[in-house]
């Protein structure tokens, strides 16, 4: 795994293709410390090298487990990445280019951005080898509705990108990947950390609360990003931009 800053976006390649990038449990520990993040990045970006985005969870990793104390610290490991994905302060983009099965899937599910190409395809086949689709797929339905979603656990096959729906944010030709992933940064990287990191917290609220709490949280961090100056230079700047603009057309 290749983990590079690059100015404000840190980006993390995948990049042990002869395995189809199959994930093991150093890779889900390094996926994780990759999230932790300096106050000047802006966005995290996944992708792969290879012609598989991810196999998934090396299925030696699961013959590993000897006991259900076993089991449940590994799935837990993977609990809290997803969740450190979920919860990290700045937008975090997915690009997947051909295969993105099970446990890396979840982790496209977890990520606030998904670019593909048109080769890319999207399982989730525990349930082919006697173990439930967890965590992070129970995010699936929201993006493809429960009658696929449902479809999609229960076969465990592989599913083209063009059957899922809004799934991706994107989807584009394989010689087009890097540019959608790049438009698509300049549009969410530009933006203050305190208001990322705030609109992060807020994602994580709105899905884990009702309606009430969630109103009343956003109260809460609207105010809460006046704490800091960046907020007012920001806010100030783009009043003298609608000045200028204004003193533009009255001349």
């Amino acid at each position: 795994m290749n983990v590079t800053d690059d100015g404000p976006v840190r980006r993390v390649t995948l990049d042990r293709p002869e395995a189809r990038n199959a994930l093991t449990a150093g890779d889900v520990r390094d996926l994780h410390a990759a999230l932790d993040l300096g106050p000047d990045t802006r966005a995290v970006v996944v992708d792969a090298a290879g012609p598989v985005f991810s196999a998934g969870m090396h299925v030696d990793e699961f013959l590993a487990l000897s006991s259900v104390t076993d089991a449940e610290a590994f799935i837990a490991r993977l609990r809290d990445l997803l969740r450190a994905v979920r919860t990290a302060p700045v937008p975090v983009l997915v690009a997947v280019d051909g295969p993105c099965i099970g446990a890396a899937f979840e982790l496209a599910l977890a990520a606030d951005l998904r670019v593909a190409t048109t080769r890319a395809a999207f399982g989730l086949p525990e349930v082919k080898l006697g173990i439930p689709s967890v965590v992070d797929a129970a995010l699936l339905q929201q993006h493809v509705g429960l009658a696929l979603a449902k479809e999609i656990v229960l076969t465990g096959d592989l599913y083209p990108v063009e059957r899922l729906g809004t799934l991706c944010n994107a989807v584009v030709e394989p010689s087009g990947l890097a540019g959608a992933v790049e438009e698509l940064l300049a549009k969410v990287g530009g933006h203050t950390r305190t208001v990322l990191a705030a609109q992060k917290r807020l994602f994580e609220t709105w899905q884990n609360t009702g309606l009430a709490e969630g109103a009343d949280r956003s109260v809460q961090e609207f105010a809460g990003v006046f704490a800091e100056e960046e907020t007012r230079e920001v806010l100030a700047a783009y009043r003298a931009r609608l000045g200028r603009r204004g003193a533009s057309r009255d001349g």
